[in-house]
């Protein structure tokens, strides 16, 4: 029987404080799920009051304008946003000789000295990015840009309601092990049309959400599966990231709502953007 941790607290986005442990991959095969379970970290921040508020983002290796290579993580923008102080805890994980795992938390600054964010958030969608400074086994674990699935990639590879999509989290602060490594979940597109992108910035899966969940990636790989028929992508790819739950009243349906990863790409973008603010010819 799994060893849970952090148990539940019945509140958004927080969870009971306690210390866990929190693990590191080497380098990963490139199965997108293996790399993607190394690429994906939780963040959190204490309240004070005896709670966290836990979130989850994933790393991407976006190398800047000019080349040089980067780091940036992403996450649904609300996780910072609600998270007043200066800065947050982000989980690395380091193996240990013989096999075992320690935790090995950092700071992560995400306000500067006068209060205000440092990550770039998406004008429209909730999506937040920054640029990191990740031990190198989590920069080399970082998934390719090239990964983020484009909004005319998800018509050209038939990808529509009933396919299967893998995503990553830590609800309600909770992981896969005492080692700390992100939940694996799966579930169903739930809803129609996903394109145009423009007119249908989000679509629905169809599993349940916990506070913890928000800004996991929500992704396919080979081992998901495909409605018989339809075109099989050459490669993995992530479809968006998690943001939210679909909650009309107090009782939730058990639905997700995912931000196209087109959106990722953009606030990249505009990161890009701020850094050469200010640079001469």
């Amino acid at each position: 029987m799994f060893d849970l941790q952090t148990p539940p607290q019945p509140a958004w986005e927080q969870v009971q404080v306690q210390e866990p442990p929190i693990a590191e991959l080497a380098a990963p095969a490139w199965d997108l799920t293996l790399g993607l379970i190394s690429a994906t970290v939780q963040i959190d921040q204490n309240n004070g009051d005896g709670t966290r508020r836990v979130g989850t983002a994933f790393l991407i290796d976006a190398p800047r304008p000019d080349g040089t290579a980067r780091t940036v993580l992403v996450t649904a923008h609300h996780v910072l946003h609600g998270m007043a102080g200066r800065e947050a805890r982000v989980g690395w994980r380091s193996e240990m000789p013989g096999g075992g795992w320690r935790f090995a938390p950092d700071p992560l600054r995400i306000r500067d000295t006068a209060g205000d964010p440092v990550w770039t958030k998406h004008p429209q969608r909730d999506i937040a990015v920054m640029e990191i400074s990740a031990p190198p086994v989590f920069a080399r674990a970082a998934i390719p840009l090239g990964w983020l699935a484009r909004g005319e990639d998800l018509d050209s590879w038939q990808v529509g309601p009933g396919d299967e999509l893998l995503t990553l989290g830590f609800p309600r602060g909770y992981s896969s092990n005492t080692a700390g490594f992100p939940i694996l979940r799966t579930g169903r597109i739930a809803s129609w049309p996903l394109t145009p992108v423009r007119s249908f910035p989000v679509f629905l899966l169809d599993f349940p959400v916990f506070p913890g969940n928000s800004g996991g990636p929500v992704f396919w790989t080979p081992a998901a599966r495909k409605l018989p028929g339809t075109v099989q992508p050459d490669h993995p790819f992530i479809a968006g990231v998690l943001t939210s739950e679909v909650r009309p009243s107090d009782e939730p349906l058990g639905i997700g709502v995912v931000a196209h990863a087109v959106y990722v790409r953009e606030a990249i973008a505009l990161l890009d953007a701020a850094s050469t603010v200010g640079e001469g010819p």
